[in-house]
């Protein structure tokens, strides 16, 4: 019967169920699920409600009242539902059938129950008035929030087409990281004695390998990479064509793209600065330059070296990279192959651990719901191939902002924290949109956050 109730839903019979038998009744009266409704508070359902100006102890106390006169024979066992109440869980139903909604959420069971009071004027119906409750009001919003969330979409919405002209200025920026400044102050030097003025992607690779008491250095070296065959490799490059298929900028546009592509991958595994790792990575993703030329002629196989960087950051089990592996696996269940803000907000659930699940739990928001909810925002994708999996321009602006909320205070690491407070500066993001659906606000959220920080810094005083 209630195979279809989203979790919020099912927690408003359960409660129902409860109040009925606090009540002593053998039945589940249209009061005991108006209850259930107002009991779960992290619902919009219940402040509906009370805005409108229903408080739940006061019902509480009113209908447990109402139902104290009544004599029957209580059994704990056998509490069914009422035949108006059974008219509500029916009509909840066919309202959600109607609408065209996958599942039967709160704003259904409480729409049906104020429709059934009004049509049969139920003492439910003279409840509301009693506590000067607008239900034509309350209806109004019920059908638009059921009603807004059936759009589908084919294309991700959150692709931006014109994307800002923001990027340089993004690598510009690593000037200032402390573990990439060195290394590219390093890479400026030898412009001189190279006779270039612009930096490409062989001085960059060059100044990593100079520093041979690095991890990345050594991890190159046992690849076949040390210093003096790469500079023997680079002493037979007679031309920099390799480096230039644009304009000519401080960077070589190759050694622009590797930067660019070095700071997307620090994100995405869950750094707050761009180090060596990273600026690598970047030279084997954009299999472009100079540098990526003479790994080649090495005999450099891309995905072994890559793997063999990444390993011993999997070990760490940053809480980023945990997150957005989860989000490319929600991302692939619903047949996409964009990972959008919304599919970050689940990867922050699915991984339970951190703040930021933590925060999202309090406010009532499970995994269940959410994915429900993703699923009724974006419908199930059709276009997802084997191929890879991508984010998109909302879900990197959420990184991007994470990074700056991390190295704000000095964090190593973009926590999940940063994460949730970043999608929370995106009211555009579809994650909002979801959380919204949710019954969960941005001030409840980060007060949530702040909350949170403040107990686990406490405990580890």
């Amino acid at each position: 019967m209630f195979e279809r109730f989203t979790e919020k839903a099912i927690n408003i019979i359960s409660l129902a169920q409860k109040e009925a038998a606090d009540s002593m009744t053998n039945k589940i009266y249209p009061e005991h699920i108006l209850l259930g409704v107002l009991g779960t508070k992290t619902n919009i359902c219940s402040r509906l409600l009370a805005y409108g100006g229903m408080n739940i102890d006061e019902y509480k106390e009113y209908v447990d009242k109402k139902y104290k006169n009544i004599t029957h024979e209580f059994k704990h066992t056998n509490i069914a539902f009422s035949e108006c109440s059974q008219k509500i869980i029916k009509l909840a139903s066919e309202l959600a059938k109607k609408k065209t909604n996958s599942y039967i959420m709160p704003e259904h069971i409480l729409l049906a129950l104020m429709i059934v009071a009004e049509e049969t004027s139920d003492d439910v119906q003279k409840d509301f008035e009693k506590f000067g409750v607008d239900t034509q009001k309350i209806k109004q919003t019920l059908l638009k929030l059921v009603e807004k969330k059936n759009k589908k979409y084919d294309i991700h919405p959150e692709l931006i087409k014109n994307k800002d002209k923001s990027e340089y200025s993004t690598v510009q920026s690593l000037f200032k990281d402390p573990d990439a400044k060195e290394i590219l102050e390093r890479s400026v030097a030898k412009l001189t004695a190279s006779h270039y003025e612009i930096l490409g992607t062989e001085q960059i690779v060059q100044s990593i390998l100079e520093d041979s008491s690095s991890d990345i250095t050594k991890l190159l070296n046992e690849s076949g990479i040390d210093i003096e065959k790469y500079l023997g490799k680079l002493q037979e490059v007679s031309s920099r064509q390799a480096e230039f298929e644009e304009k000519q900028i401080i960077f070589t546009p190759n050694a622009f793209k590797t930067m660019l592509l070095a700071f997307e991958t620090a994100k995405e595994l869950g750094s707050a600065s761009v180090k060596p790792e990273h600026i690598i990575l970047g030279v084997l993703k954009a299999k472009s330059g100079i540098a990526y030329n003479i790994f080649k002629e090495l005999h450099v196989e891309d995905d072994e070296l890559a793997h063999k960087i990444i390993k011993p950051i999997e070990k760490q089990m940053p809480e980023t990279l945990t997150i957005l592996r989860l989000a490319k696996r929600e991302a692939q269940g619903m047949n996409r192959n964009i990972v959008g803000s919304e599919f970050i907000l689940l990867g922050i659930i699915g991984e339970a651990a951190g703040v930021g699940a933590r925060v999202l739990s309090q406010l009532g928001v499970n995994i269940k719901d959410a994915r429900i909810e993703v699923e009724r925002v974006l419908g199930y994708g059709n276009a997802y191939s084997y191929g890879e999996v991508v984010f998109s321009d909302r879900a990197k602006k959420i990184l991007e902002i994470a990074w700056e909320k991390a190295k704000k205070h000095k964090n190593t690491k973009i926590a999940s924290e940063n994460l949730l407070w970043a999608i929370t500066k995106t009211p555009d993001s579809v994650a909002m949109q979801v959380l919204s659906n949710l019954g969960v606000d941005v001030l409840e959220i980060n007060q949530g956050i702040l909350k949170e920080l403040e107990e686990l810094k406490n405990s580890e005083n």
